[in-house]
């Protein structure tokens, strides 16, 4: 097999050792056309709090395309697409994550992950079984085999894409990124028994909003105690070597960001792209 350059964008920035830059998108052409050609490293399509709904989905990602790329030898995204499913960890609704990969997505965003178990289920739902003998046989597949979408969407062989369909980087050559969010204080206490037992996580994203609500402060995203928590988070990823993730990135803030090791970096909302460019000018990139 000839060998496939590297697809997805959040793997390839931080493979290169720079922080990836995203942004959540909602599920609608007009922002995925405008969104593909963007500086972004890829984007986070929003199906939590936007509603869930794949035909709209299916359109976004098909919108995520650039002709005039794919001409010129291209044939991924240059914005690669990820979506946030709408079911919490404690749901383990994992048909969610099976119909967004099979629709092309390069990953999977998992909201209110609390413990070993869910973040288990999580990672099993984006991956296809294995033999017990296989290498990388934990944490066991639970994906359904039905890519002919996905092979579409990529422009791989059938054959290619159950080569490249696995985690990064826990597989070097796989292409599915998938992030899990701590979102309160029960998962936050639990990731370093997480990423000790559960491999295959790409990224562990805060939800600030989420855990300022529990913590007593809400959207008061700068309190010291919500702060605590936040790098408590980022200390723990880089024991690990896991991207941590920040999802209202600014030129502020960017550079103690990028310094203390947070490499998953989002600016809030869409419309603040120029956030992220000027973020990108703070650290020189």
């Amino acid at each position: 097999m000839a060998e496939i350059p590297r697809l997805n964008g959040f793997a390839r920035a931080l493979a290169a050792g720079r922080p990836a830059f995203s942004c959540f998108m909602p599920p609608e052409p007009e922002m995925a056309w405008q969104l593909a050609t963007s500086k972004y490293d890829g984007v986070v399509i929003e199906a939590e709090h936007r509603g869930y709904d794949i035909t709209n989905i299916r359109h976004a990602l098909q919108y995520m395309l650039n002709r005039g790329q794919i001409a010129n030898g291209g044939v991924a995204p240059q914005v690669t697409p990820l979506v946030r499913v709408p079911t919490n960890g404690i749901e383990k609704a994992q048909f969610h994550a099976k119909q967004v990969l099979d629709a092309g997505a390069y990953g999977v965003v998992w909201p209110h992950i609390s413990s070993v178990d869910e973040a288990y289920a999580a990672i099993s739902a984006c991956r296809y079984p294995r033999l017990p003998t296989a290498d990388r046989y934990e944490p066991v597949g639970m994906r359904g085999d039905g890519p002919a979408q996905a092979t579409r969407y990529w422009g791989v062989t059938q054959q290619e894409y159950y080569d490249r369909a696995d985690l990064w980087p826990y597989d070097p050559n796989g292409e599915v990124f998938v992030v899990l969010q701590m979102e309160d204080i029960k998962g936050i206490e639990a990731l370093d028994d997480i990423l000790t037992k559960v491999k295959g996580i790409g990224a562990v994203l805060v939800g600030l909003g989420d855990l300022s609500q529990e913590l007593g402060y809400p959207r008061q995203e700068e309190h010291p105690e919500v702060l605590k928590y936040f790098w408590k988070v980022a200390d723990i990823c880089k024991k690990h070597g896991v991207a941590a993730g920040h999802p209202r990135v600014t030129p502020e803030n960017a550079p103690e960001l990028v310094a203390r090791g947070v490499k998953f970096l989002m600016s809030q909302p869409v419309l603040s792209y120029n956030t992220m460019l000027k973020s990108r000018e703070a650290l020189g990139i």
